[in-house]
């Protein structure tokens, strides 16, 4: 498997250095007060921890399995939703479809939306998540992560990979390491830098 040195793709993408997500070119350039300002948030440069749940759905809406630690070796795509959530719809979808349509039958790229609930508790069921692989036609692993509502307990997923909310996405080297994590993205420049890592 080929890996892209990340400094050639810096050099041929708009991006500039100071953001590390601005290091693979997905995100517009952040000015360095607003960076200092920022809330820490993702857990880039760490290896990327296992997600352990009790619903996990595959492509048919049947029980299915997920591993962060069996995915090693490829590269891995996570998806952090809730139903109720408009950025959701209106942009963490439309990526997670088009990234889905480009690699989810690639032997090198696993794929897993996680519904990661830390409000809206009725709003953002388990049957939610069928109802979503259903409607954006996602041909992938979903999961249903949901914290606590009375004990205002957050979920595991969003604790673990320190998720600022949804959506939220992250990519995963095949090494294990985070390597971009962050609510917004470049879709054609995710895609686009995953497919030339892979060449």
């Amino acid at each position: 498997m080929k890996t892209t040195n990340r400094r050639d793709f810096i050099l041929s993408s708009a991006a500039l250095a100071g953001s590390a997500a601005a290091t693979v070119g997905f995100l517009p350039t952040v000015s360095a007060q607003a960076q200092r300002t920022k809330p820490v948030r993702g857990i880039e440069g760490q290896k990327a921890p296992e997600i352990t749940l009790d619903y996990w759905i595959d492509a048919n809406g049947e029980p299915a399995e997920f591993s962060v630690m069996a995915s090693r070796g490829k590269w891995m795509l996570l998806k952090c939703f809730q139903n109720w959530c408009p950025g959701c719809h209106s942009s963490g979808f439309p990526t997670l479809k088009a990234f889905a349509d480009e690699f989810h039958d690639h032997p090198d790229v696993a794929i897993a939306g996680i519904q990661t609930v830390f409000e809206g508790y009725g709003s953002n069921t388990q049957d939610d998540v069928r109802k979503l692989q259903l409607r954006y036609k996602l041909p992938i692993i979903m999961g249903h992560d949901s914290g606590d509502s009375a004990s205002r307990s957050l979920p595991a997923t969003m604790v673990n990979y320190r998720t600022g909310g949804t959506p939220w996405l992250i990519l995963v080297a095949p090494d294990g390491t985070v390597v971009f994590n962050d609510f917004h993205v470049n879709r054609t420049s995710l895609i686009e830098y995953v497919r030339a890592n892979l060449a």
